[in-house]
């Protein structure tokens, strides 16, 4: 093709996401590229089926762009390859899949495909990555404010100052598959699709999007002091996710229910939504 359409999030990479776009054009030289912001497209299924079959179509943005696209996309059929740029600040799902940022834009159509749906405060989403209710949602709120703001702050730098002193461990209640497990002094309680998230945590290590049953994995980092989950999770960032398993609960399965005792922000794929108590896991189809 001599014609490409590139979809960007201005809001990407700390407000960079056109200028992160524009890099993609050096993988097509010579061909007619145009840019279109996605955030102002109502139906992004069917304008991407509106563009003409002579011209690729690009998605670029982080975890949080890929993730609200391929929830608005999934189960339509889009007659043509949708190709992804990694443009985003923590790009989890790239990490995971053995890709990284400085790679060619690639088909994510084999990706579509039994995605996990979260149910929250009356809210149907895919995700992609995880999601997840505690430390994990408190560090995505705090990182996504920053941004706005235009202030540069890494993931790890808000856990470390989460776990220090501001954020404040609750007890919950995590059935998987009708089992049912009460946890007191509760960090985090993601569900994963994936084995990253926040930027580079290999929570997960064990946990494959290609898993033929589709499952997911509930984790639940409990009943650890302050400095014991701030030396674990550094650990875990720098990739010795299998250290958790002192203080984690690990259970895989096809339908969680998450519960803490106290409201706090929720996290899918490092977009947040405050206020949050109870959310629900359903696996991809089989």
């Amino acid at each position: 093709m001599n014609k490409y359409l590139i979809l960007y999030n201005p809001l990407s990479q700390k407000g960079r996401g056109l200028r992160r776009a524009k890099k993609a054009e050096a993988f097509f030289e010579g061909a007619e590229v145009t840019f279109e912001d996605i955030t102002k497209i109502r139906d992004v299924a069917a304008f991407i089926r509106d563009v003409p079959a002579d011209t690729g179509v690009i998605l670029t943005g982080g975890d949080g762009t890929l993730s609200r696209t391929m929830d608005a996309l999934y189960g339509q059929e889009l007659g043509r390859d949708l190709l992804y740029f990694g443009a985003g600040s923590g790009n989890d799902f790239l990490r995971d899949i053995g890709k990284s940022a400085k790679d060619a834009p690639f088909s994510i159509n084999q990706y579509m495909e039994n995605l996990p749906l979260v149910k929250v405060n009356g809210l149907s989403m895919r995700f992609i990555n995880g999601v997840g209710l505690g430390l994990d949602g408190f560090v995505c709120e705090e990182v996504n404010r920053a941004h706005t703001e235009g202030k540069e702050i890494s993931y790890g730098a808000v856990a470390l100052k989460g776990v220090v002193w501001k954020y404040k461990p609750l007890r919950a209640t995590v059935t998987v598959d009708g089992d049912v497990q009460s946890y007191d002094k509760v960090w985090l309680a993601p569900v994963m699709f994936g084995s990253y998230f926040g930027g580079g945590f290999r929570m997960a290590p064990r946990q494959s999007r290609n898993d033929p049953g589709h499952l997911v994995t509930s984790i639940v980092v409990h009943d650890v002091g302050r400095f014991a989950a701030i030396f674990r999770l550094m650990q875990v960032k720098s990739g010795k996710g299998e250290l958790l398993k002192s203080f984690a609960s690990y259970r895989t399965g096809r339908h969680v229910i998450a519960e803490f005792d106290s409201p706090c922000a929720f996290q899918i794929d490092g977009e947040t939504i405050p206020n949050v108590t109870r959310y629900e896991v359903f696996a991809g189809e089989a």
